[in-house]
Formats: C-alpha cells, sequence, structure tokens
C-alpha cells in the first residue's frame, strides 16, 4: 500500500553505479522483499478472528491489532529516512529484515504467555521493520535503472507484493485458523501462531543474510542542491493536502473491510462461514487488488486519472452499500469485488496529490507517507461502531471514505492555478 510513497521525490537523484545485470539482479532480489511484506501485513487478516476469539475480545479490541501495525508507519517512517539516509539503503533494507525477524519471533512468548498486550508488541515491532523495509526499498527499486521507466520497475515489485497479499490468507487460513480450531476443542489456546510465525523469523533473517552479502549498486542519496534555497510549505496546496486525507482513508478503508471481513462472513445473515473457511475467500479481495492494478495501468493510458480514480471509488461505494443492505451471497461477493476497486486508489492519489509540486515533492511525499496511519485509526472507529451498532451497518464508515475518494478524483485533485503563478 504504502509502495510508490517515496518514488516521486527520489526519481530525479543520482544515477545507480551498476551495470545492467548487477541492476536485473539486484531488481530480481527486491521482488522478494515485496512479497514478503505483502504477505507479513495481510496475515493480520488472519489474526484478527482468532486472536478475537482466544481472548474474547470486543471488536474495538481486536482492531487493536491494526492499531499498532499501521501506527508503526506514523512513529517509525521519519526515523527509518534517517537512518535510511545515515547507512544506505542496501543496510537499511538488512536492518528493516533484522527487527521484522525479531517481531516475528516475539509472537512466540507472547503465544507462550498468553498475552494480548504482548502480541501487539510484537506487531509493533514487527510492523517497524516493514516500514524500514519500506523506506529503504521503495527508492531503491525506483532508482534501479532510467528515471522514465521507473513507474514500470515499481509496479512489476508491487505485483509480487499483490501476489504475498494474495495467498497469505490461504495459507493463514489453513495453518492458523485451521489448527486454532483443533486447539479449541479442547482449550482456547493462541499456540497455533508459534510455528508459522517461527517459519517466518528464519525466512526473514536468511534474506537479511543474503542481501548482507549481496554486492548490490551503489546508489547516491537524493538531496536537494546545498545552495538551493527553498521557501514556503507543501502544505499550502489544497490538492495535496486532500490527497493526504485521500490516502488517510483509502488505506484505512481497505485495511478496515479485509480486517472483518472473516468475522463479516461468519455472520448467520451472511454466509454462516467457519473462520478456516471464510479466510479463503480473502484471497478473492487482495487477489482483485492485484488483477485490477494491471488493468487499470492499461486504462488509465486513455482516461485521465482524475476520472479513473472517481469512477474506482464510485463502484466501491455502490459494493460497499450492497453489503450493508443486503444479506446472502451478494452482500458476501459485493464486499469481495471491492478489493478490484481499490487496486489503483493508492498509486493513484499519490500521483494526483504530488502533481506540480514542484521544490515541495519531497516533503508533499512524506506527508502522504504519514498519512498512513488511517489503516490504525479507521479500522479501531469501526470496531466501536461494530461494537454499538451492529457489524453489518458499521462499514457505514468505509462507504464515507470511498465518497470522499469520489470527491477528490472528480474536485479535489485539480491544481490551484493562481498558487502556482505566485509560486513561480
Amino acid at each position: 500500500m504504502a509502495g510508490q510513497s517515496v518514488m516521486a521525490a527520489q526519481r530525479d537523484s543520482a544515477p545507480v553505479q551498476g551495470t545492467g545485470r548487477q541492476n536485473r539482479l539486484a531488481l530480481i532480489s527486491l521482488t522478494s522483499l515485496f512479497f514478503i511484506w505483502g504477505f507479513i501485513t495481510c496475515l493480520n487478516d488472519i489474526l484478527i478472528p482468532h486472536l478475537k476469539a482466544i481472548f474474547d475480545l470486543s471488536y474495538t479490541q481486536s482492531m487493536l491489532v491494526q492499531f499498532c501495525f499501521f501506527g508503526a508507519y506514523f512513529l517509525v517512517s521519519l526515523p527509518a529516512g534517517h537512518l535510511v539516509k545515515k547507512v544506505g539503503y542496501q543496510k537499511g533494507i538488512v536492518a528493516g529484515l533484522v527487527v521484522a525477524a525479531l517481531g516475528c519471533l516475539l509472537f512466540y512468548p507472547a503465544a507462550s504467555m498468553h498475552s494480548y498486550p504482548m502480541f501487539l508488541s510484537a506487531l509493533f515491532v514487527l510492523a517497524s521493520g516493514i516500514t524500514i523495509l519500506q523506506v529503504s526499498a521503495n527508492p531503491y527499486v525506483t532508482l534501479l535503472g532510467p528515471a522514465a521507466s521507473a513507474s514500470s520497475r515499481l509496479t512489476m515489485t508491487q505485483a509480487f507484493n499483490s501476489l504475498g497479499t494474495t495467498v497469505a490468507p490461504y495459507l493463514g487460513g489453513l495453518f492458523i485458523l485451521n489448527e486454532a480450531v483443533n486447539a479449541m476443542a479442547s482449550t482456547p489456546s493462541a499456540d497455533s501462531v508459534k510455528m508459522p510465525y517461527l517459519i517466518l523469523t528464519a525466512t526473514l533473517l536468511l534474506l537479511a543474510a543474503i542481501f548482507a552479502w549481496l554486492k548490490l549498486p551503489h546508489i547516491a542519496s537524493a538531496e536537494a542542491e546545498a545552495d538551493e534555497v527553498i521557501t514556503g510549505s507543501a502544505w499550502q496546496y489544497r490538492h495535496l493536502v486532500l490527497g493526504a486525507v485521500g490516502i488517510f482513508v483509502y488505506v484505512g478503508a481497505e485495511v478496515a473491510i479485509g480486517s472483518f471481513m472473516i468475522n463479516f462472513f461468519g455472520e448467520a445473515n451472511i454466509a454462516g462461514l467457519a473462520e478456516s473457511d471464510a479466510a479463503k475467500y480473502l484471497t478473492y479481495y487482495w487477489g482483485g487488488a492485484m488483477v485490477g492494478r494491471f488493468i487499470g495501468a492499461a486504462v488509465m493510458q486513455k482516461i485521465a486519472a482524475g476520472k479513473a480514480l472517481a469512477f474506482n471509488g464510485l463502484i466501491a461505494a455502490v459494493l460497499v452499500t450492497l453489503a450493508i443492505v443486503t444479506s446472502g451471497a451478494l452482500a458476501m461477493w459485493a464486499l469481495l469485488l471491492v478489493g478490484l476497486c481499490n487496486s489503483i486508489m493508492f498509486p493513484t492519489i499519490f500521483s494526483l496529490a504530488l502533481n506540480r509540486l514542484g521544490k515541495h515533492t519531497s516533503q508533499g511525499a512524506g506527508i502522504l507517507c504519514l498519512a498512513i496511519v488511517g489503516g490504525a485509526i479507521v479500522p479501531l472507529v469501526q470496531g466501536m461502531l461494530a461494537d454499538s451498532m451492529g457489524l453489518q451497518l458499521s462499514f457505514i464508515l468505509p462507504l464515507l471514505c470511498y465518497g470522499f475518494i469520489v470527491y477528490y478524483g472528480l474536485r479535489g485533485a485539480k491544481v490551484n492555478e493562481t498558487l502556482l503563478k505566485e509560486q513561480a
């Protein structure tokens, strides 16, 4: 989701010091990172109903999983940027992998202690590592070759991120929820998470060792010229500020829907599915985002980005409305199809928000990256609504989020030409 947050800010930096073959090898290696952090992020959708049942949590309490995970983006993004600037992209990647591995390892004592606060602490550490990876790997990918093809390179690696989110629900349901069902036949236990997260720990440490050993091309950091005086602020651009709100509500809506989907499908008037069976359907939600990314990339060559964004937001709003007011298979598949609409939203909002910012592009990209904290706030608020008004009606919050995205695509993304002339 945050994969393209630093792309525009880094695009004009110094060229890579490496051969074409070295660049291709580095790019192939980096695809594994995009896959693994997509996989880990999507496992939260499996953890939420599992931990809710194990610890007898309310919807609000269970949404603390996403609050701690995406809260790390808000708290760690800026320190991670300073770290990467100091040690470089490659060492930043290694550091991110090691921190993420530590977070996965902490799941073992959390399960042994049967402690929900310990699980939340482990998730925060894990997400901190993922954040460092995001800040390190995304700009590195955009710089591995000509600036003209930076978008296509990042789109390709993002496809592997989507592949991770697509397979995670199925495997998570198989190895966590199925085992949990067997364990709960006697005594409720969180032990089913131990082995999957130990495997993830070993995988992340192996990747850290590989990236520490690889001879990756050196890239000089993108910095402003020492004598360049930057006046004003990115905050004065209305289309950027509204774009940050767009990123906030988009990430929040996407994460909230994925977080509540298993419980929603378990409702008697929807599908009455067991958690392990409902988890498999999450694959369609995240897989739709992967397919839609490729469709959108082709369609948006002929359709204006704002109109495409508004169209997808409108269809998503209609689908969420159907999920609220209907029942059975129609409500179930309407919610699943929202994933297809989500596909182009993040990169489109991001590019529209940074449009014609010029010397303020870097600051604008940082603002948009911080807005990813919507993934922490919106699911928590929906959890409160679910506890007070019922799970199905609580989806009115994502509906409002998509309503804002329609507005941003049609009107909010328009650039203030008067301000641009004053800044020229």
